[in-house]
């Protein structure tokens, strides 16, 4: 009895330490860019991008291969903060989404939802409480608008809002450049010259 756990120690320990040695030499080391990107995401994986989730969405971005302006949950502040971390231009929202909806937030309609649960499974930040048979809710806190709980339910009683503007997620809105307006031409004229100026040897 003994010398059975003491080999089963043996072997335990044995594979433990061969592990251990593999992870250390066969260490894949992360590109540091795609780790800021990655950490900057929503971490939903909700594959709006048309990529399997997060991570391989920031290694597309890294390696120039992905726009940064096709993440629905992350939406304008997703794409300023990308923006500022890559030196890249600000662009709008793909052209497939609604650029001036802004965030949203999954809403159950209580009276038609039959507790089927298969929203539940769906959503990949478990934003959605309830049980089988019974009336499920959605936590708006924790929702990123994903829309991946609306395809699965069978009635239909999903819907999508917009997420109540508040002290504290309202923001200023961005500076429109109007062509027309005089004041600013002349504004942006003069910077011009005065650019065009200082670059001459």
């Amino acid at each position: 009895m003994l010398s059975g756990i003491l080999a089963f120690i043996a072997l335990a320990s044995f594979f433990g330490l061969v592990l251990g040695l593999a992870s250390v030499l066969f260490k894949v080391e992360s590109s540091p860019v795609v780790d800021k990107i990655d950490a900057l995401l929503p971490q939903t994986q909700c594959g709006q991008c048309s990529f399997a989730g997060c991570h391989p969405y920031a290694e597309a971005i890294a390696a120039g291969e992905a726009p940064i302006n096709l993440c629905p949950p992350g939406g304008d502040n997703l794409i300023q903060s990308l923006a500022d971390l890559l030196d890249v231009e600000v662009l709008q929202m793909d052209a497939d989404e609604d650029a001036n909806q802004g965030p949203t937030v999954a809403v159950i309609i209580e009276d038609t939802c039959i507790g089927c649960t298969l929203c539940i499974q769906a959503c990949p930040v478990d934003a959605i409480l309830g049980a089988a048979k019974q009336m499920h809710t959605v936590i708006e806190s924790e929702c990123t608008g994903c829309e991946l709980c609306l395809a699965p339910c069978p009635v239909d009683c999903i819907e999508m809002i917009p997420v109540k503007q508040t002290v504290k997620n309202w923001r200023w809105p961005a500076p429109q450049y109007n062509a027309n307006n005089q004041a600013a031409e002349t504004i942006f004229t003069t910077l011009d010259h005065v650019l065009a100026e200082n670059a001459k040897p």
